[in-house]
């Protein structure tokens, strides 16, 4: 079913980019557009670009729906029920994986189209509300699993937690998850570097207490996924870090409230492209992945960039 939707108008590069350091210049293009493609949703999360499917896939959280906008300008919804889905991404074998704010879990949507569960346990407890997912290089998938999908019936429901928030890490062809860490009031969004040797993680902490500890944490990952490090990296201002994307050359495009931050590997803000919404999360994609799309609360945006992201 299509989605009649009218966009904004689009905004030029030079009205909405901060150049904040000189190292930022020529990361958008000065003729490029931020364009609005789609309106009209309640709080938009889990990008993931389809290459082979020539789509964008985007979840409409609150209202439990799984979208789909094609290059042809059509958006139209991809799933209803989506069991409040969130954060999701493609894994090894080219396959669709889900977090189910609903249900607790991680699904497969298989390349035939069905779907199935694929982890909704650690140590024979349910998980709380997987947020979030990134493929490492070596196939594994890692997620995070705070309490924020269950805390309310806004994004999935109001249940019990049965185990403290944690990040985890399954291995290709396990069906058993491993807790790489657990000192996190709230893990949230997370992204790999290019050769996997990096991994971004949100703070975003403990959303029912009145100043929660917000920022973004890096780790060296080392064989078989073993951590090491977990400083801070960055703390986005204004707002939190949610999601995140690293492009091919290392930075780090963070969400934020008055936009997309650009970070360098180094920790520094070095940009800003600017949106109309807080924003809750962002992706590479596109033919040559250098177009940047940004879910900005109730809207759907994109520019065009001189970065590359990295393919899934």
């Amino acid at each position: 079913m299509s989605v009649q939707l009218i966009p904004d108008a689009p905004a030029l590069a030079t009205d909405i980019v901060e150049i904040i350091a000189p190292e930022f210049r020529g990361f958008i293009p000065d003729n490029a557009w931020l364009d609005t493609l789609a309106t009209g949703f309640r709080w938009l999360e889990g990008p993931v670009w389809m290459g082979d499917w020539n789509c964008l896939l985007f979840q409409d959280l609150p209202n439990d729906r799984t979208m789909r906008w094609s290059p042809d300008g059509v958006t139209s919804e991809f799933r209803h029920p989506s069991r409040f889905a969130n954060g999701q991404a493609r894994d090894a074998e080219g396959r669709l994986v889900t977090c189910s704010h609903r249900d607790r879990c991680l699904y497969v949507t298989e390349n035939d189209g069905t779907m199935h569960s694929l982890v909704d346990r650690h140590d024979g407890l349910r998980l709380n509300a997987p947020n979030d997912i990134a493929r490492h290089p070596d196939g594994a998938i890692w997620f995070t699993d705070p309490l924020y999908g269950i805390q309310s019936d806004y994004e999935g429901g109001r249940q019990v937690s049965e185990q403290p928030p944690a990040l985890y890490r399954l291995a290709r062809g396990a069906d058993v998850p491993e807790v790489m860490a657990r000192d996190f009031a709230g893990p949230n969004g997370l992204a790999f570097s290019s050769d996997g040797q990096r991994l971004y993680v949100a703070e975003t902490g403990d959303q029912m207490h009145q100043d929660p500890a917000r920022f973004i944490r890096v780790f060296a990952v080392g064989d078989g996924g073993r951590l090491s490090g977990g400083d801070i990296f960055h703390k986005i201002a204004p707002g939190y870090c949610d999601g995140m994307a690293v492009d091919s050359d290392g930075y780090l495009w963070s969400s934020a409230a008055d936009g997309v931050h650009c970070i360098n590997p180094y920790g520094m803000l070095i940009g800003k492209i600017r949106s109309p919404r807080r924003v809750a999360n962002l992706c590479f994609g596109g033919p040559d992945w250098n177009r940047l799309f940004i879910c900005a609360s109730d809207r759907l945006l994109a520019i065009h960039t001189n970065r590359r992201g990295i393919p899934s």
